[in-house]
C-alpha cells in the first residue's frame, strides 16, 4: 500500500531531535515538531489510505486538516496526519483499516 521515494530531507539543514515510530508496520523517521503527513511524505510515504468505495489512493492534500485525505488511525484514534504531531514510538496504521 505505501510507495516509497527517495528522501526529500536536505541533510544540510539542522532539525529536531530525530523520532521513530511506525506506519502500517514499517519503521518510519522523522524530527520533533513534524507532523505525521509531513515525516511520512519526507520519507517517501505518500499513500495514507484507500477511498471506501474505490479503494483509490488518498494521501495528504490540504495540510490544514479540513479536507480528511489524510485520515489515519493513530494508537487507535481516527486522526488527520497533518494535525497529529509524531512521538517516539508511535503507531499509525491507513486510515481505512478498523
Amino acid at each position: 500500500m505505501t510507495a516509497r521515494f527517495q528522501d526529500l530531507r536536505d541533510p544540510r539543514i539542522d532539525r529536531g531531535a530525530a523520532i521513530g515510530f511506525r506506519f502500517d508496520g514499517q519503521h518510519v523517521q522523522g524530527f520533533a515538531g513534524e507532523s505525521v503527513a509531513a515525516a511520512l511524505h519526507a520519507s517517501g510515504i505518500r499513500i495514507l489510505r484507500e477511498s471506501p468505495r474505490a479503494g483509490a489512493p488518498r494521501g495528504a492534500f490540504c495540510w490544514m486538516g479540513l479536507c480528511q485525505e489524510c485520515t489515519v488511525i493513530v494508537e487507535g484514534v481516527r486522526r488527520p496526519a497533518c494535525r497529529t504531531q509524531i512521538s517516539e514510538g508511535l503507531t499509525v496504521l491507513p486510515g481505512t483499516i478498523l
